[in-house]
């Protein structure tokens, strides 16, 4: 039995679908975190070189504008996932949300959140990319399994 699940989310339907998965499958007395990464948009505005495009320096601003509102939306979502945990059972105490700024990788970060933590559960909703996308790009559920170690990890499709 799960007692400490760390759900990996974006605001795709598919990280909704492993939100759905834990609410209805775990044990709603579990500790539940729900986990995104998302670039960081300091290091992103902050650029500043002479082989930066002219039109990306004139639009620096709006650029910026994006990644906020980007943040912004995930947390929105996060806080609607949360609503579905709480719904199911879960009481509001046991589900966090926590959101990093990108350092080596989607995937790394979220393993090192549930490796550092020790989460005994990983819950990832499966990305919908095409088999040839997929084969060339690869996807951020796979490469968390293939790095897992320690961790129960659930990919949810």
């Amino acid at each position: 039995m799960a007692k400490k699940i760390l759900v990996a989310v974006d605001e795709s339907k598919n990280s909704m679908k492993a939100v759905n998965y834990v609410a209805k499958a775990m044990q709603p007395t579990a500790i539940v975190v729900l986990f995104s990464v998302i670039p960081d948009p300091t290091s992103a505005c902050g650029l500043d070189s002479p082989s930066l495009t002219p039109i990306f320096k004139d639009n620096i601003q709006t650029f910026c504008a994006i990644e906020e509102t980007k943040k912004d939306r995930v947390k929105a979502f996060m806080e609607k996932a949360k609503k579905v945990l709480v719904k199911a059972g879960f009481p509001s105490k046991n589900v966090d949300i926590k959101i990093r700024k990108k350092k080596s990788g989607i995937a790394r970060d979220i393993l090192k959140e549930a490796q550092q933590v020790k989460y005994d559960t990983l819950v990832v909703g499966r990305r919908g990319l095409s088999g040839i996308k997929e084969f060339l790009f690869g996807s951020v559920s796979n490469k968390v399994v293939q790095l897992a170690k320690k961790v129960s990890v659930i990919v949810v499709d």
